[in-house]
Formats: structure tokens, sequence, C-alpha cells
């Protein structure tokens, strides 16, 4: 667990001073999302179970503003509520989950090996349910806040070999749905984004292909739904490339 610190950023956008905790944040959709945040003003925790490629993205983010790690196994409720409660601790609350922190092994029924299964679950559905309980009491001590999943097309886009991480997915996007009627009279807001193919290089795939989505694409989009005035809800937004490649 570390912490770099550096001069805060000058924006004025909705997120400018607010605490906020990314899953995954250690690389790819969730790193970008970091720096984001970093970049609209707000002081960010960031989980991954790997601490050198913690260490790594916190040289990454440090010039942006304020950066805390948490090395967290969210599929463990320990590891998921000490999670909370360090950033909560780092920066004197919480205003912002944002559950990122994902895996994905891609073969047919069939053939997908039981550890596999088990460590979707464990991590895409059961990490996230870890979170999101860990995290409400904290953000109802502040009055509101936003919880954003990032879930995937697949959960609306099955595909031949994916049918166990499409399922999670799929999971994820009821789990918010769910959850958002529950929270919003609290001033909490739910959400969930559903990006379609992302340059990440995520479950073992290429990342290389221009016309997916960039990282930055579904940090954006994190970004501005934490910009919407609070009279206004926009629970589910799904994000895909403009020009897919041809099939």
């Amino acid at each position: 667990m570390g912490m770099a610190t550096s001069s805060p950023s000058q924006s004025t956008s909705a997120a400018s001073g607010k605490v906020a905790l990314v899953t995954g944040g250690s690389r790819g959709i969730g790193l970008a999302i970091a720096r984001a945040l970093l970049d609209a003003g707000a002081r960010v925790a960031i989980t991954g179970r790997d601490q050198g490629a913690l260490d790594n993205a916190a040289g990454q983010l440090s010039s942006a503003g304020s950066v805390h790690t948490v090395q967290a196994d969210i599929s463990k409720p320990d590891e998921a509520a000490n999670a909370v409660a360090a950033a909560s601790r780092a920066f004197g609350g919480l205003d912002i989950l944002v559950n990122n922190a994902g895996v994905g092994s891609f073969a047919n029924v069939d053939t997908l090996a039981l550890d596999d299964w088990n460590r979707m679950i464990g991590t895409n559905l059961n990490g996230l349910f870890h979170c999101c309980r860990a995290a409400i009491p904290a953000l109802r001590a502040r009055g509101a806040g936003w919880i954003i999943n990032i879930g995937s097309l697949s959960s609306t886009q099955p595909f031949a070999g994916g049918a166990a991480y499409c399922a999670t997915k799929a999971a994820v996007t009821a789990f918010s749905d769910a959850m958002m009627q529950e929270l919003r009279s609290d001033n909490i807001r739910v959400s969930c984004v559903l990006p379609g193919s992302t340059a990440t290089g995520f479950g073992g795939r290429s990342s290389g292909a221009d016309w997916k989505l960039a990282p930055e694409d579904v940090a954006r989009a994190v970004i501005d739904l934490i910009g919407f005035p609070p009279r206004s809800l926009p629970s589910r937004l799904e994000l895909r490339p403009s020009r897919p490649a041809a099939k």
C-alpha cells in the first residue's frame, strides 16, 4: 500500500474534490479511468492483485494527483471490504466506486476449466457484490454518491466461446439495474457502462486493432456520467466502436 501526491487539478468538474475507488485500476480500462478521475480533480484509490503492477500504475498516475494503492483480491470479502476502508481512511470518505476489476477465459462450455469458471464468477460477480456491499454505508454517510459498474456489450450480445464470461456480465447488468432502484432514494446513483471491443489485450486477446475502443473512451464515459445533474440518472450506457472491423 502506498501514496503519491502532487498539486491538485484545477478542474471544476463534478468529480473535483471527490474520493473515488477504482477496482482493477493498475492497467487497461481501470488505469485510464483512474487517470481521468485524477485529471478531473478527484482523489483516487486503485486496487489490484499484483503490488508490482500497482506500484507501476502509481508512478504513472502520481503527476496527475493524489493516488492511493491497495493490494486486494476482491473475490475475497475481507479484502474487498479492506479496500473500501483503506480508500476511506486515506482520503476521509468515499464518493465514487468504479467496479472495473474483471477476468476473462474464453472456451466452449465443454472445454472450459472449472477453475476458470469459478475465477470469473469470483471476480466479475462476487467481487462486485463484495465491493458494493462494503461501499454503500460509506456512500450513505456522504449523503450521495456514484457506483459505476463496468459491464460489457457481451451481456446482451453473447458469442460462442464466451458463454461463461457473457453470463457473468449479464449478471452484472441485472445486478446494477436492481441496485439502482434500491439506492436512488439515498442519492446514490448506479450506472452500468457496457463497452464493446476495447484495445486492452483483455483475456489474452489481441489489443492492436485500430478499430476498437480505446480505454480512454470508456474513461470518458465514466467522467461524463458523473457530470450529469443530480436530477438525472443515466442507468445504463452502451459504448461500441463506431466502425467495427469488417467480417
